[in-house]
């Protein structure tokens, strides 16, 4: 037969049953209690440029979101892998973030020699932001007013056809030479340091041709030195409704498209990171935010962690392939 629990026996219990129960609400409550500080939001490129430009409307819209400030700080160099390691050297504690893009954080890992951090691990993805394509921008003066009349006058004069990007790896260099893959032509790559002195050679004509960036791209086609052939996203893009997509006019299957996204330090608090992902999909969502984002030749698009991540291992994995077949490295 049970004999009752003594009152002593009893208030022991009862002690580690109230503790227990405790210990298991705490990571709730730590979660719950977030955001208590400041955050920080790391770009890897100079100001001005699309990645701090998208850092900049987020973090002022998430500093209201959530009662805190947000500072956006600029770390350039190594295509973006300088600003990828501090995070991923970052306390786990979602305070600090990354605008990271797909040349930052799928590229650029795979092209390094060496490289300090895991990027499938030690960087946490949270969601998109938004994506853009590039303008196949020429110099004015060229006969060709087609892609189509570009590739023919690329297969009639091998080589003789240049064209720039902001530096080697870049996404402005995949994307010219996915098109010269594709188009079975042979293009010759002229890597600058940065895409705004590539457009003025072009503008110049020292070279003939860049996959740009779409808002510098217009902008230069506006001056009359150059001329806008084509975009290369699946679709037209609302600030150029007019030009045709690549595939459209002479290359049937061919699209690029760069994202950006927020990222934080890898073993982050899953409630935290979603609690992120959910203020910035709120914003995104916001029409005063997507005609900022549009007026920049950007499409607004977000997802959820999980979705994110598998991306990121996606890409990874196909840049790593599609490098080494196109001979592509960061020398």
């Amino acid at each position: 037969m049970l004999k009752p629990l003594s009152r002593r026996l009893f208030t022991c219990c009862a002690t580690l049953l109230a503790f227990g129960a405790s210990g298991l609400a705490a990571p709730a409550a730590a979660a719950d209690a977030w955001p208590s500080q400041p955050l920080r939001i790391l770009v890897g490129f100079a100001a001005g440029g699309a990645n701090d430009l998208i850092a900049r409307i987020v973090a002022k819209e998430l500093s209201q979101s959530l009662g805190q400030p947000v500072v956006v700080e600029n770390r350039s160099g190594a295509g973006g892998l300088i600003a990828s390691e501090a995070v991923a050297n970052a306390p786990k504690n979602g305070y600090t973030l990354l605008l990271g893009s797909i040349g930052s954080n799928t590229i650029a890992p795979v092209l390094a020699k060496k490289l300090a951090f895991d990027p499938r691990k030690d960087l946490e993805p949270i969601t998109l932001v938004a994506e853009s394509g590039n303008a196949l921008l020429v110099n004015a003066k060229l006969p060709y007013k087609s892609v189509q009349e570009m590739i023919d006058a690329a297969r009639k004069a091998p080589a003789t056809i240049h064209y720039a990007s902001s530096g080697n790896g870049s996404t402005l260099h995949l994307a010219g030479a996915l098109f010269a893959e594709q188009a079975g032509v042979n293009l010759v790559h002229v890597p600058y340091r940065g895409n705004g002195p590539a457009i003025a050679d072009v503008s110049g004509g020292q070279v003939q041709a860049i996959f740009s960036g779409i808002p510098p791209a217009i902008v230069s086609a506006k001056t009359g030195q150059t001329r806008i052939l084509a975009v290369t996203t699946r679709a037209r893009v609302k600030s150029l409704p007019d030009v045709p997509t690549v595939a459209e006019a002479g290359l049937p299957g061919y699209a690029f498209s760069s994202w950006y996204g927020l990222f934080t330090t890898g073993g982050t608090d899953p409630a935290i990171v979603e609690r992120l992902a959910q203020e910035v999909r709120k914003i995104i969502d916001r029409p005063d935010v997507q005609a900022q984002l549009i007026a920049q030749g950007l499409d607004p698009e977000t997802s959820d962690p999980k979705s994110f991540k598998q991306q990121i291992d996606r890409e990874l994995t196909r840049w790593a392939r599609d490098t080494k077949a196109m001979g592509i490295t960061a020398d």
